[in-house]
């Protein structure tokens, strides 16, 4: 909007949880979130005393942490047949009514199309389960590895389930749902390339169950991509953008931890966990050994294990930055349930009686020699333990955090003021609020209490139309 066209709508600029800011005909105004144009809280002569006065008293009312910047929503031609009035065409009061219907039109079937994706995904993972996955062997077979790939399933269950609570309403659920399948999605793609990886092992054939549970993650990867896509893109107009932003100087210290305790994730992830100890009897003699290092493998294998590094500190890097900071936690909750997954499987596999074979000897000769087989796990595995309780500790802060506040201070208006005081004039990103009667807001009712754009300020200002 250039300077000295009078809008006839409020222009938002700002929005916090309750209140928002803008400009409207001839003044700086502050109305609660959705309310009509002409029923402003308070407002104030369209100069930069104006401005000032009118942040100040918008930092005062608003909850600290929460103003945000409103990027413009682009709108295409409307053309209005004969005057109307807005209850008749929205009945709810909603300002964004008969904005874009074709693209909510569009918003509804990228749901639909993703919830569908999730639900195929989930079917086939659960299908997986079943049939030979690796060597001749299913995943029901092996404890060590079925929790894990049930817990992704489960993971992926959530995400479907909060986007069908918006496909008949819309809601913020399928946005969280989004964030949380994509952070399961962006760590199991590693998982599952390593497993993969290990077909180029000698004596390791592939079954149709690893088959069908990577198609299982590609359903779920793509079904949550177009969810997010979806819903993201444009928030409902009584919520703020969901995106990764600069975080207040007051946050960098808890930012930084998170992606420190992410990069600890990522260090502990590739050295071995698991520690056998053999023992003879007689002489109480010992030899330990270690395995699971992550670069022990063949090289499609060690691939993977460096996807899973990778992600886990891009994943908490984007949560970190993520605002509102409540959808961060999301992405990074769902991080945590795969390598949560790791930890539980391998608690469960030194659980088990290690084979002999281990130390190249037979069942036989270590029954004749009087050797016995000890299983535990390495100190590194703990340090990873303690890692992940701490990018769950994050998680928890992310999710109670109110967000960061984007602009600090009292900014310039994102308007030049006036003519003959020329101030500096700040980026243009604002909403535009329609309102059929949006001129009935220029005259003040008498005893409302709401400063006339004419009285000038307290210091004597006067408005850019007076």
């Amino acid at each position: 909007m250039e300077a000295g066209t009078v809008p006839d709508k409020a222009v938002i600029s700002h929005r916090g949880e309750k209140y928002e800011i803008g400009r409207g005909k001839r003044f700086y105004g502050i109305w609660v979130v959705g309310a009509p144009y002409d029923a402003p809280v308070d407002r104030w002569p369209e100069n930069r005393d104006g401005w000032q006065q009118a942040w100040a008293r918008f930092t005062a009312l608003e909850v600290p942490g929460t103003i945000t910047a409103v990027t413009r929503e682009r709108h295409g031609l409307r053309l209005r047949l004969g005057p109307r009035k807005a209850s008749d065409a929205n009945p709810a009061g909603d300002p964004s009514e008969g904005n874009e219907p074709a693209g909510r039109s569009r918003r509804g079937s990228g749901l639909l199309l993703g919830e569908g994706l999730l639900v195929l995904g989930v079917v086939l993972g659960l299908a997986g389960l079943f049939p030979a996955y690796e060597g001749g062997q299913s995943l029901l077979s092996q404890w060590e590895q079925v929790v894990p790939h049930l817990l992704y399933v489960i993971g992926w269950a959530v995400t479907a389930a909060l986007v069908a609570l918006s496909v008949a309403r819309p809601s913020k659920a399928a946005r969280l749902g989004a964030l949380f399948g994509l952070g399961l999605s962006a760590v199991t793609f590693g998982l599952f390339l390593a497993d993969w990886g290990e077909l180029t092992s000698p004596g390791v054939t592939l079954g149709s169950g690893l088959v069908v549970s990577t198609i299982s993650w590609a359903a779920c990867t793509a079904g949550a991509a177009l969810v997010l896509a979806a819903n993201g893109g444009r928030p409902e107009p009584r919520e703020r953008p969901s995106r990764p932003v600069r975080p207040a100087r007051d946050h960098a210290g808890p930012v930084a931890l998170l992606v420190l305790a992410a990069i600890g994730t990522a260090a502990t992830f590739a050295p071995s966990w698991d520690s056998y100890t053999l023992t003879v009897k007689s002489t109480g003699a010992s030899q330990t050994i270690t395995a699971g290092n992550a670069f022990d493998n063949p090289g499609l294998m060690i691939a993977g294990n460096v996807c899973v590094m990778v992600a886990i500190v891009v994943v908490a890097f984007l949560a970190a930055l993520w605002r509102p900071a409540r959808h961060g936690s999301l992405l990074i909750a769902g991080a945590i349930v795969p390598l949560a997954a790791e930890i539980i499987s391998a608690i469960i596999q030194v659980s088990h009686q290690a084979s002999p074979g281990l130390f190249g000897i037979t069942a036989q000769q270590a029954t004749s020699l009087g050797l016995t087989i000890s299983s535990g796990l390495t100190g590194i595995f703990w340090v990873y333990f303690v890692f992940v309780i701490s990018l769950v500790v994050s998680c928890a802060w992310l999710f109670t955090e109110p967000g960061h506040q984007v602009m600090s201070g009292n900014p310039v208006s994102p308007w030049q003021p006036a003519r003959e005081d020329p101030g500096p004039r700040g980026a243009s990103d604002a909403v535009v609020r329609d309102d059929a009667d949006s001129d009935a807001s220029t005259d003040t009712d008498s005893g409302s209490g709401v400063a006339d754009s004419d009285a000038g300020t307290a210091e004597g200002g006067q408005s850019a139309y007076a």
